[in-house]
């Protein structure tokens, strides 16, 4: 963990740290969390739509590497699948809201890849290393996000249906809901831009690009916001658990899989499991504003893993090093 690295980690605590005075000092308004939310739902339909349809317009998909991305992604979203599942058992008993397990899922999977990620393959895998991560990135929000949007409205269409009205609404009810969402709409009309062999006009892509940046600094500004408003939880364990799921069990599954499973060894091995180590990503804290599930306790974990994987980054380097030389 070179200077670099604590470098952008600073950086990225003093971000959420004016965000948190920001709130604190109720510039944006006295109401409980709500300025929060009013970012964090202009964040929802304005900036990540903008960066979504960009990213799957201009994929490459002819020559991604789809091994690769099944070694990463068949273990991270086999993951959110059982913390989803296991926390739809428990919803009910504990009284959480209907978005909690969905909440709870992509809290433990979906990774800060850009603004730690990027900084720490670059640093100690350099620019081949880079390269790898880049390929993850360009699709990593699209298949996180679009898996545990389905799940949430799924949840939400089956809270919302009538007794005995059986199991067609509900499936309409998603499925109008997935489809007319403002992560998954965006994506899939990125992706029929991108069948159609269509570039992306310089002033649209340079708009769509401006909007998209801004997803990074408002969301690292949220996290130190919602801090301010809704204050750490009480109960820590939720937030415990998260955080170790994320930061321990993820990049051990991920290293399981890429290797027993795919064969991958080396570097490429070694990216995998170092972005499936990565903290929780400040999308999640997003993910729980716009559902209104969790808020606080999706702070705190993105706060608690940042701090944590400084020191759980090195333990994962050190056991690469020595068992996948």
């Amino acid at each position: 963990m070179n200077a670099l690295i604590f470098a952008k980690l600073a950086a990225i605590g003093l971000i959420a740290g004016f965000g948190w005075v920001v709130g604190r000092m109720r510039w944006l308004g006295d109401e409980r969390a709500e300025p929060a939310r009013v970012l964090a739902n202009a964040a929802f339909y304005l900036f990540a739509p903008a960066l979504l349809f960009r990213t799957s317009a201009r994929l490459d998909l002819a020559h991604l590497p789809w091994a690769l991305l099944a070694a990463f992604f068949v273990p991270v979203v086999g993951l959110m699948g059982a913390v989803y599942a296991w926390q739809r058992l428990w919803r009910v008993r504990r009284g959480l809201p209907v978005a909690a397990p969905s909440v709870r899922a992509i809290s433990a999977t979906f990774g800060n890849t850009l603004q730690i990620g990027i900084p720490v393959v670059a640093g100690v895998f350099g620019e081949t290393g880079l390269g790898l991560l880049l390929t993850l990135i360009s699709v990593h929000a699209l298949v996180l996000l679009l898996v545990c949007t389905t799940l949430v409205e799924l949840d939400l269409a089956r809270e919302q249906a009538l007794p005995g009205s059986g199991l067609a609404p509900v499936l309409w009810g998603t499925l109008r809901n997935a489809l007319i969402h403002p992560v998954v709409l965006p994506v899939l009309a990125g992706l029929l831009w991108n069948g159609l062999g269509l570039p992306l006009p310089g002033p649209l892509d340079e708009v769509l690009q401006l909007l998209g940046s801004a997803m990074v600094p408002l969301c690292l500004t949220l996290i130190g916001m919602s801090l301010a408003y809704l204050g750490w939880p009480e109960e820590t364990g939720g937030a415990l658990a998260v955080s170790a799921l994320k930061l321990l069990l993820q990049p051990l599954l991920v290293w399981a899989v890429a290797a027993g499973v795919f064969g991958l060894s080396g570097l490429t091995l070694s990216v995998l499991v170092v972005a499936a180590a990565l903290p929780t990503g400040s999308n999640a804290m997003m993910f729980s504003q716009r559902y209104r599930a969790l808020e606080a306790e999706t702070t705190a974990v993105n706060v608690l893993s940042t701090l944590v994987f400084v020191l759980s980054a090195p333990l994962w380097l050190a056991a690469l090093a020595r068992w996948n030389p």
